[in-house]
This record gives structure tokens, sequence and C-alpha cells, in this order.
């Protein structure tokens, strides 16, 4: 195996297709000489997660291929090309060893460009469902990785070899405390804490019900509550207004965040449920540390994909799947006291560990580094 990489990241748009690129890098720079180099779109989150993590960035132009008819489409098609030569130039010069997609239409310039100048690819999807950018991107990389087994039948007929690696989770998330999780927070410790969460920017269905359900919630359980940014949902103050008029005695068992940081792992250590949405990096994540869930897929998003990676855990006896439009206080109340009866969440935990690896980071670098071995014999 190679020394030193020089390897490219394409990828970006969301979370999801940003933290497992950072979990391989940070676990190649761990064990070599690595010079990365990320090439992602103007306006994603890819480009501070890089200059956080002090990664060179570079952008090009990138557009949206819809299944759906849209008028943005023809405009966002006339970007590919032109972020394809951008692609192009920046590989030419750079000249990396490989290139690391991990999906979002902002790879698909990188991809193609480096089939161009024989630089091999590997493109990595994190859902239960192939999206398109990586269909596309899978004509011109040499390995496909993907995150489960099942999404196999989705990629017809490619030349490229598909290997199932799981999806990487933040190797900082394993080393949780429990005691911290609850007292960062100031939250008791006498019942079990369910930790509610919409993603980065909240969900305001969950916000809501979970606002309705509080009285009969924290008389089982203490409630840890990510809403999301007040400019996103406007649900921060309508929550708290929700605390006071709770008895007193429930109130210091409710704590609402507009965000988690940090102490993210403390958090997951510490709760007995969480309840949330089911993007790619949720239910990698639970599935990884063994964490019972309540999943309520967000509605609308390209082939209902949160609702198949909700059921890759339900179905295996690791969480429960609400739909949204089912999703009212009276039934999140029952579904959580369901869940609270003895036993019940450690077969759970026990399910979801079964299904969740906690190795997915080192599959792909190894298949990174089997990739660059190839290049320089």
């Amino acid at each position: 195996m190679p020394r030193s990489l020089r390897i490219v990241i394409a990828g970006g748009g969301t979370g999801g297709h940003v933290h497992p690129a950072l979990a391989v890098l940070q676990l190649l720079r761990r064990d070599m000489d690595v010079e990365p180099l990320w090439i992602g779109s103007r306006d994603g989150i890819e480009r501070s997660v890089a200059n956080e993590n002090d990664i060179p960035f570079r952008e090009v132009q990138t557009g949206k291929l819809r299944r759906y008819f849209s008028l943005q489409t023809p405009v966002d098609a006339l970007r590919i090309p032109f972020g394809t030569a951008q692609s192009f130039k920046i590989l030419r010069r750079f000249r990396p060893d490989v290139i690391f997609s991990t999906g979002g239409f902002v790879s698909v310039p990188t991809v193609i460009s480096g089939r161009l100048l024989r630089i091999p690819a590997i493109t990595h999807e994190q859902t239960a469902t192939v999206g398109l950018a990586t269909k596309i991107n899978a004509r011109f990389a040499d390995v496909v990785a993907l995150s489960f087994e099942r999404s196999r039948q989705q990629l017809g007929r490619i030349k490229a070899h598909v290997i199932v690696t799981g999806n990487p989770v933040r190797a900082s998330l394993f080393n949780g405390n429990a005691a911290a999780g609850r007292d960062h927070f100031s939250l008791p410790h006498d019942l079990p804490m369910l930790y509610v969460t919409g993603g980065a920017l909240g969900a305001q269905a969950i916000n809501l019900a979970v606002r309705d359900a509080l009285p009969e919630l924290l008389r089982r359980a203490v409630i840890l509550h990510q809403c999301g940014p007040t400019d996103a949902n406007g649900d921060l103050p309508i929550l708290e207004s929700a605390r006071k008029d709770l008895p007193v005695e429930l109130q210091s068992r409710y704590a609402i965040r507009e965000r988690i940081g940090t102490e993210l792992a403390d958090v997951y250590a510490a709760a007995a449920l969480v309840i949330g949405r089911a993007g790619a990096g949720t239910v990698a994540e639970l599935a990884a540390l063994g964490k019972p869930s309540l999943l309520i897929p967000l509605p609308g998003t390209g082939g209902d994909e949160q609702t198949l990676n909700a059921r890759v855990l339900s179905q295996a006896g690791a969480s429960v799947l609400l739909p949204q439009d089912q999703l009212t206080a009276a039934r999140l109340i029952q579904e959580i006291e369901t869940l609270l009866a003895p036993g019940t969440l450690e077969t759970m935990a026990n399910a979801a560990r079964q299904i969740g690896g906690t190795d997915a980071a080192e599959r792909l670098a190894s298949a990174i580094l089997e990739l660059a071995r190839h290049k320089s014999e």
C-alpha cells in the first residue's frame, strides 16, 4: 500500500454527503501522509467543513437533474458541462491518485472528468435508495460502494465493481458519556431519556407533536429536544412557552436546544430512545451505536428515500416507523409508552447492533487504497 496518498473528495450539498467523506479522510490521515483536495459547490456545506478541517477546497458549477418537470432543469443541465470542464482542469493540475465521491450532483462533473483523465474513482451511496447522481457516477467510476446490500439491484448493469461497506460514522460518536449527556442539559438521572431531533433545521411536525404530548411524556421520561434554529422554523419560542406552562415538577425534565454540537456523543450515550427523521446519516448512527428509535421520515424526498432508510431499521426490529401523516400527539404518546415497556428498548438495541457496522470507514479506506495501489502498478 502507498505510504502517501493524493486524494480528491467530490461531493456535498448536505451533511449526509459530507460527513462520510470526512470520517474516511480522518481515518486515512491517522495512518498515512495524505494530501487532500475537496471539489464542491459554492453554496453547499462542504466548503465550511473543508475549511474547518484544513482541506483545500475548489468550487465548480453544478446543476440538479430532476426526475420531475421543472423549468430549472434545462438551466441546471447546462451547468454540468461547465462544471466538468472546471473539474477537468483542476484534476489535471492536481493529479490525484484517486477520487472519492460521496454523491450529490456536485460530484458528477469530477467523476466524469476523472474517467477522461484515467484517474480511478470510487463513489459511495449513503441511502437505501440509489440516487440519480450515484447512478450517473456508477457509469464512470471503478468502484461503487453501497451502504445496504438491498440497494445493489437498483444499479442495473454496470461495469464498476460493487461493494457493500455500510455508511461511515464519525469515530467520536462512540466515546460518549451518558452521565455527561444529562448533566450538560441539567436533566435528572432517574428516568429514561428521550432524544428528539429533526436534523440540522429541525422538523416542525415533530416539534409540535412533542409540544402537545409533553405533559404525558414527561411523567414517564426526561426529554432533550433539538428543535432546529428559530430562523428555520420558528418553533423555539413556542416550545419554551410550552415548557413554562408545565407543572413545576415537570419543567426540569425538559430541555430545548436549537442545535446539538460536540456533545452529541454524550447525548447518544444517554438516550434510551431517539425520535426523529430518517436521513442516511441518522440511520447509520443509530445502527452503529445500537440505539432504539421512533422514526418519522420526511415525506416527499426523492424516491421516498427516508422511508426506505427507516425500513432498514424497522424491518429488523430496531425501530418503529411512524409516517408523518399519522403523527399526532396521541399517537406519539401511545407509541412511546409501548416502547418504554420493560425489555422492549433492550431488544430493539440488540437488533440495531446486529445490522449496524462500525467499520464502514475502514472498508472504504481500504477500497480507496486498493485503487491507488493499482494505479501505481
